[in-house]
């Protein structure tokens, strides 16, 4: 059989899990030998020979579970990142984020110092280290798994002597007064919000925030200040945003905006407080 057919043969299985069945096939087919998407078409009627071990990623992945666990790997902001299960999958949304601190940082004069909290995969501190070339970051996270996999991908990048890893609870094992900016995507999932079934797989203490959901939220907000930390940015949930707004209002804020994302739901904010 022809990977053609192949690909033709096994979308079937994942049609109802995936919007984009034949080229999640093509992914798993490229993973198995270890072939880029060009190889794939360019060889698109030659023979496939490892239809048994495709077998079995498909029928795993008709399951819901994450075909980046599968692969191992997942793209951001145009850069390949190493994922594995235990640890939050990157989300595209996430790369506006990036976007934003690049925003705040580009005319800084100096180096400049920017904790991230729950670093998961690492991929924030790493595009920052990328494309920021005077920067120091302390990246924490509560997850050893977490951290071990944000070395490797500091690592991968080539850019583990910008980036400080450390096991701590928000601020907890943050001693340094003179950062510039924190920047999070933390969990901010309500407790009791029903999850699609693809990432019941993904850890729930990188998802879920509270009863409400933004409580880590509200924590951060509020021990940055105690920092006299002058930005801070974070992602939300996309009903959150009256809630924090009210909220702000407790803090010397010299200025904020909230920014939404590529499906126009409110996604995040940018703070910048009066220290």
């Amino acid at each position: 059989m022809t990977i053609k057919d192949t690909v033709r043969k096994y979308s079937q299985k994942l049609k109802y899990v995936t919007h984009i069945p034949a080229k999640e096939v093509e992914i798993l087919i490229g993973f198995l030998l270890e072939k880029n998407n060009i190889w794939m078409h360019l060889n698109y009627h030659n023979e496939f020979k490892k239809e048994k071990e495709l077998e079995k990623l498909v029928n795993k992945r008709a399951t819901d579970y994450p075909l980046e666990y599968i692969i191992g790997k997942a793209s951001f902001y145009g850069e390949s990142f190493i994922v594995k299960e235990g640890v939050l999958i990157p989300r595209p949304e996430t790369e506006i984020l990036v976007e934003n601190a690049l925003e705040v940082l580009k005319n800084k004069n100096c180096t400049v110092n920017v904790v991230e909290i729950g670093t998961g995969s690492g991929i924030i501190s790493v595009m920052l280290a990328l494309l920021i070339k005077d920067i120091k970051i302390i990246a924490v996270d509560i997850n050893e798994k977490a951290l071990a996999l944000a070395k490797e991908n500091a690592k991968k990048h080539n850019v583990e002597d910008k980036i400080e890893f450390r096991l701590s609870n928000l601020y907890e094992n943050i001693t340094e007064n003179d950062i510039h900016m924190t920047i999070s995507n933390p969990p901010y999932i309500a407790n009791d919000y029903k999850l699609p079934e693809n990432v019941k797989y993904e850890p729930s203490n990188a998802l879920f925030g509270g009863i409400v959901g933004d409580e880590l939220l509200k924590n951060i907000i509020k021990e940055t200040t105690n920092k006299n930390i002058e930005y801070l940015l974070c992602e939300m949930g996309y009903d959150q945003k009256k809630s924090l707004e009210a909220y702000l209002k407790d803090f010397n804020v010299a200025d904020y905006s909230f920014y939404q994302d590529y499906e126009k739901f409110d996604r995040g904010f940018t703070l910048k407080f009066k220290v």
